[in-house]
């Protein structure tokens, strides 16, 4: 029979040559000042592990660090620094610290932590200790899968990338090499996809470095390394290929990421689900007993086997994960196991279905002659009639068959008789159900925005000879004879609206605005001959806007609505002849069923409406504007969005002229009527919902 660990044996050389580097590297220094003189593990609640390393005097800052992902280590150096332990080798076996190697070399000391997994950690100064903090890579990155390496300290300096090289290993491995200005730049980790993505906290990326690098010619399983500005830091992304995997360290101002090809061995029965210790085996008609035997001595287990668990086999496993090696034993000889802890029973298939049954049927006889109870439930969110059915539901009932509930709607309480443990889980389902509905706000702001402009101009121009000398017509405030000649209008133009008009094209008004007139007269001193000229002009440019604010609040999933207008009266014929007066809806409304997601972003259904009444003539059915939208967003908590837009634009240019005269350069003006139009309006709807806490109310 054999027995061999490759994992083991392959962390013991590493150590052993790790040491024996380090001591040989050169004796105490006479001029070391600091020394280590204690250090302690003690494990903390939430799966944490604190470090303290005692000295004999306190440190300026903390001691450098570097990680080592394959295998796990964690490495620390004390400058001037001495071991004052009296060993080299602490071993801890206590959570996932399994030993403590500090070795002086120099006036230098480094203490290397060997794990049993990779851990975040951080350096924290009190006094003459040094307090390393330990914590899994899940629990410290809030379910990232991430690495950091050194943290920042608070009010430090900005700190910045020096180079990104690449380089290619002896054994093929592509090797990413990041020069920092500093080794206190904050390291964050993570494998995203198929790609390695390190993120450097509040660190400048000089834009010569900012570029991707191509080095899929080095023959690496690295293919590109993209280094960008990611707001206050830099980022580098490493995509790989193939199968890979990666470890990263950091030595001083130097973070190497190391990515290597994974070759698969198709005489290793690794495969994957199993995750346990790898072991080789080698047995020739050996008993099951004995090998599940030794599988508890590997592992550390407490099997329990069955006096029915017999034979002999042979079997010959390679670097086989230990769960893996006994699932193969299980499975060939029909047997089965049931973990309870770290207690392990392993017997045949039939005789633990045996069991079972017999378990699960003197329950079930338990249960049919256990004393009922009756309990009250007081509902406070929920109606109590909406959660009976689920109680009693036929296809998924909760209660036994001897059970039964009773409803008091007056005091919303559930009276529920059955056993203890069904009990249980109705108080159970009541603790979830019944919790307080979430409510949002949610404000719809409706801007109707309107330009106009508008130019009008006109003329009007008339020719008069009369035989009559000194006609009666006005000039300036004064009368002129008392007679009045034919076609001239008393106290006005000579011949505006008379007989004599010749050109008659005046400005029309814009918008209900009279246009502007200018006119004169020329005559001659006799005053029978009377050229009158008028010229009609407007110009007109508005600006305009609404704004119509609606808000509602609502609880999670249930519709709201609200409005403002008013109801249009209006005349209808009935199919027998008779008439009726029916009303037409004007408002301005909101409606709105909202639905708060697990992460806090609203979906909601919604209907806005901006109806106006236009103007009619007197006894006329009036018309109604309207302005609608019915969609359905999804939006953050506090956030606005646009769910419509309607942008008109009107545009007209017109000419009234009389033919070949307004052509005439110069004076063809006095022969034509011009008028431009350019009107512009655009309608936009805002959203904006507020999820509102339960401690807090809308304040106006």
């Amino acid at each position: 029979m054999k027995i061999t660990n490759p994992s083991l044996l392959l962390l013991a050389r590493v150590r052993n040559v790790l040491l024996a580097t380090l001591l040989g590297l050169g004796a105490q220094a006479a001029h070391a000042q600091n020394s280590i003189e204690s250090v302690n593990v003690s494990p903390q609640s939430g799966g944490k592990i604190v470090v303290r390393v005692g000295l004999k005097e306190a440190l300026a800052t903390p001691p450098a660090g570097f990680t080592v992902n394959n295998p796990p280590r964690l490495a620390f150096d004390f400058s001037n620094t001495t071991n004052a332990l009296g060993k080299n080798v602490q071993d801890v076996s206590d959570g996932d610290v399994r030993r403590i190697n500090v070795v002086q070399a120099g006036n230098r000391t480094r203490m290397v932590l060997e794990l049993s997994r990779a851990l975040n950690y951080e350096t924290q100064i009190d006094g003459k200790t040094v307090l390393i903090t330990l914590q899994g890579v899940a629990a410290a990155a809030a379910g990232t899968s991430g690495q950091r390496f050194a943290e920042p300290t608070v009010g430090s300096q900005k700190h910045s990338l020096r180079n990104v090289d690449f380089r290619r290993g002896n054994a093929g491995e592509g090797r990413v090499v990041i020069d920092l200005s500093d080794s206190q730049v904050g390291i964050d980790l993570r494998k995203q996809g198929r790609s390695i993505v390190v993120d450097f906290v509040n660190s400048d990326l000089p834009s010569n470095l900012a570029k991707r690098f191509d080095v899929a010619d080095f023959g690496t399983p690295v293919q590109l390394i993209e280094a960008t500005k990611q707001g206050n830091g830099a980022r580098v992304v490493i995509t790989p290929t193939g199968n890979w995997e990666h470890s990263a360290y950091q030595a001083e101002n130097r973070f190497i990421v190391e990515v290597k090809r994974v070759v698969e061995d198709p005489n290793r029965l690794v495969q994957k689900g199993f995750a346990g210790e790898k072991l080789s085996l080698n047995f020739q008609n050996v008993e099951v007993r004995s090998v599940l035997q030794v599988l508890a001595d590997f592992t550390g287990l407490n099997i329990i086997t069955s006096d029915s668990v017999t034979g002999n086999l042979t079997l010959r496993l390679k670097d086989v994960p230990w769960d893996q090696a006994l699932d193969i034993i299980l499975r060939s000889k029909g047997l089965d196991m049931r973990k309870d802890g770290n207690v392990v029973w392993i017997a045949p298939r039939d005789e633990l279905a045996t069991r079972e049954k017999l378990a699960l049927e003197s329950r079930s006889q338990i249960s049919d002659l256990e004393p009922t109870q009756t309990e009250r439930f007081q509902i406070n969110y929920q109606k109590a009639e909406l959660i009976m059915p689920q109680l009693v539901n036929p296809q998924n009932r909760l209660l036994s068959k001897r059970g039964s509930v009773t409803i008091d709607a007056r005091s919303n309480q559930l009276f529920v008789q059955d056993t203890p443990s069904r009990l249980e889980e109705v108080r159970r389902l009541i603790r979830a159900v019944d919790i307080p509905v979430r409510q949002v706000m949610i404000e719809s702001r409706i801007v109707e925005a309107s330009d106009t402009f508008g130019r009008n101009l006109g003329m009007r121009m008339g020719y008069l000879e009369s035989n009559t000398a000194r006609p009666n017509f006005t000039v300036g405030a004064e009368m002129v004879n008392t007679g009045q000649a034919a076609g001239l209008v008393l106290g006005g133009p000579a011949v505006i609206n008379g007989p004599g008009l010749q050109v008659n094209l005046p400005g029309a008004g814009l918008n209900g605005a009279a246009a502007g007139t200018f006119s004169t007269l020329i005559f001659n001193r006799s005053r029978s001959r009377i050229l009158s000229l008028e010229l009609t002009a407007l110009q007109a440019d508005g600006k305009g806007k609404i704004i119509s604010s609606p808000r509602v609040i609502t609880a999670n999933q249930t519709e709201a609505t609200i409005e403002q207008g008013t109801e249009v009266p209006y005349q209808q014929a009935s199919s027998s002849g008779a008439t009726t007066t029916t009303f037409k809806k004007a408002v301005l409304s909101l409606k709105v069923r909202p639905q708060v997601t697990p992460d806090d972003n609203v979906i909601m259904t919604l209907r806005v409406n901006k109806d106006s009444v236009l103007p009619a003539a007197a006894g006329a059915i009036p018309a109604i504007d309207t302005k609608n939208v019915t969609t359905e967003v999804l939006v953050e908590n506090g956030g606005t969005v646009v769910i419509g837009g309607i942008y008109q634009q009107t545009e007209s240019t017109a000419t009234t002229k009389v033919p070949v005269l307004g052509d005439l350069p110069y004076v063809g003006f006095l022969f034509k009527n011009n008028s431009k139009t350019d009107n512009r309006s655009e309608l936009l709807i805002f959203i904006t919902p507020k999820i509102l806490k339960d401690n807090l109310s809308l304040q106006q």
